[in-house]
């Protein structure tokens, strides 16, 4: 590559030598996805790289505007050597995806700052979807080839001191801005390398955002309010992007200020408001031998952190076992998440987990001890739709025999004819705790409800 002098004497960039032949060209009017595109924002990355590398420049977004600017004069370059004509817009997002490809995630960043994006999903270097209001859709954004893929994969994983190849080809991680990111490479990704992205949400649902989208009804509110308020243990159960994190933080809100929380997470995403809370973080074992620090290590010490309540992201293992005790054992009103699809189900689920973590005792004592730590189930459901919804809510009241029985206070009733758009009903009035339900003015004995205004 050869260099001209630039204004004022300074060294600038030069064009190589190139055929003009490129293939491809417009894309139906998109010109984004065609091989010509992608062939001009290739040459002015090299072209850029070769420029910053030979004067020993380290790009960031702190010296974005230094990069533009050098950005800007290699697209001027490749475009005129390429004999092709790019409109104001169409000339700016070329910039700005060179941009991204050196000091940021590739085509990837245009998803991340996309607000209604969600969830983005990659199979590939050319299949990407994103979720967009509980509903995949496939993108035209795409990778060059595997090549690309896998670098921009290694530039999310090397920050964190996590590694990624053939002999540990699949890892979780997490963005700068805090999403979660699962990646599992070939050869056990048989058709390319994927990449999972559940996006970080800086500003946070607030309780009125679920019921005006009619995730939940105002009167379910008011009775999980009040259950917060009267220190009742809550399970939230649901399906896997179903919402169950988002109503964990939601409840969470509604704890008073006065009491200390400790959170315990495998990926911090809780944005709990009060001034007193400790956040903890699970760690996976490191490649350079740091050892791993589950969940269950976390609630164990937890539990000698003098917290009012505990707050778990999700029971998924042995942890099941120190959380039951929690709830327990004076830490009233702590919650947690579990992967079940009915509150029936989660009763199940949570039996299982405690004879993974190793709680010896015969059937009809295990479920005992669930009774007595889970008192309100709230079972959340993404629907074929894609729309969120909690689905019931049921209090857990006891055992008949060996089986846990439970009161369904609320329930959605769908609509066959248009999903989505069905009705929230009240099953049952009367509540197994409205006496401390009423004693927070959430709930009267009667079973009738207050209106509830809390902070979320």
């Amino acid at each position: 590559m050869r260099e001209t002098t630039g204004p004022g004497g300074g060294a600038s960039l030069g064009a190589p030598a190139f055929p003009t032949n490129l293939p491809g060209g417009r894309a139906d009017g998109d010109i984004y996805t065609s091989p010509l595109y992608q062939e001009l924002k290739f040459r002015a990355l090299t072209i850029v790289h070769d420029y910053l590398e030979k004067r020993g420049f380290t790009p960031d977004k702190a010296n974005g505007e230094v990069v533009r600017s050098e950005i800007s004069r290699a697209i001027s370059v490749v475009v005129a050597g390429a004999g092709v004509a790019l409109n104001a817009a169409e000339r700016e997002r070329l910039l700005d995806d060179v941009f991204f490809e050196i000091v940021g995630l590739g085509p990837l960043e245009p998803l991340l700052a996309d607000t209604t994006v969600d969830d983005i999903i990659v199979n590939g270097p050319s299949r990407i979807y994103v979720e967009r209001g509980g509903v995949l859709e496939r993108v035209t954004t795409r990778f060059r080839d595997d090549a690309h893929l896998m670098n921009i994969i290694q530039r999310i994983v090397s920050p964190i001191g996590r590694r990624v190849d053939e002999a540990s080809p699949f890892v979780d991680a997490r963005l700068k801005d805090g999403s979660r990111v699962n990646i599992v490479i070939p050869p056990i990704a048989l058709d390319g390398a994927t990449v999972s992205i559940r996006k970080f949400k800086r500003i946070p649902l607030k309780i009125h955002d679920l019921v005006r989208t009619g995730t939940i009804s105002q009167e379910m509110v008011d009775y999980l309010a009040a259950c917060v308020r009267a220190r009742i243990n809550i399970l939230i159960s649901g399906g896997t992007g179903s919402g169950k994190t988002t109503m964990l933080n939601i409840l969470s809100g509604y704890i008073s200020a006065t009491e200390r929380i400790v959170t315990i997470e495998d990926a911090a995403e809780l944005q709990l408001r009060q001034s007193h809370v400790v956040r903890l973080e699970t760690r996976p074992p490191s490649a350079d031998g740091t050892p791993e620090i589950t969940a269950r290590d976390l609630v164990k010490n937890a539990l000698r952190m003098r917290p009012d309540r505990i707050i778990l992201g999700e029971i998924r293992g042995g942890e099941a076992v120190e959380m039951v005790q929690a709830m327990t054992t004076g830490h009233d009103g702590s919650m947690a998440t579990v992967h079940a699809n009915s509150p029936q189900d989660a009763m199940s689920r949570l039996e299982l987990l405690l004879g993974f973590g190793g709680m010896q005792a015969n059937v009809a004592t295990v479920r005992k001890q669930i009774t007595s730590a889970v008192q309100v189930v709230v079972q959340v459901q993404r629907l074929s739709s894609g729309a969120r919804k909690v689905i019931s809510i049921a209090e857990v009241v006891g055992m008949e025999g060996e089986t846990i029985v439970q009161n369904e206070r609320f329930r959605y009733r769908d609509n066959p004819a248009s999903p989505g758009q069905g009705s929230f009903v009240m099953v049952t009035r009367h509540s197994a705790f409205a006496e401390r339900l009423a004693s927070v003015g959430g709930v009267t004995p009667a079973g009738g409800g207050g209106r509830f205004e809390g902070r979320p």
